[in-house]
């Protein structure tokens, strides 16, 4: 239970981390701004805890209760693009390169068809 929770709290402190910041600066008040600057800041600043954290991890810093709260919670929470980076970042240290690109133009390809597909059926 204690699990759960530790990733519910994470993950809720994330989304409104990357909601502060999407409505901060992805939106003027009247319209939505050319480039979504809140949405790339919080991929970005996501991606750089991730990599604090999991450095952390991989040297026996990082107790599972804050993997938990943190890398799952929080960050899950703040961005999946994060997961995205770490995975892509595991790809190239073992040197497949072409898995590393397949994988990174299968995401983005897939996932822009699947979100006009949910648009058009919504």
């Amino acid at each position: 239970m204690m699990t759960w929770l530790l990733v519910f709290l994470g993950g809720g402190l994330g989304s409104l981390c990357r909601f502060f910041l999407s409505s901060r600066f992805n939106y003027n008040g009247q319209e939505y701004l050319f480039f979504p600057y809140g949405t790339f800041a919080a991929n970005i600043l996501s991606c750089f805890i991730l990599g604090i954290l999991i450095h952390k991890l991989m040297h026996g810093h990082l107790h599972e209760n804050y993997r938990l709260l943190l890398v799952t919670g929080f960050c899950g929470g703040f961005s999946t693009f994060s997961t995205f980076g770490y995975e892509l970042y595991l790809y190239l240290q073992k040197g497949q390169l072409f898995i590393g690109l397949v994988y990174t133009m299968l995401s983005i390809v897939i996932g822009l068809v699947v979100m006009i597909a949910g648009m058009k059926i919504a």
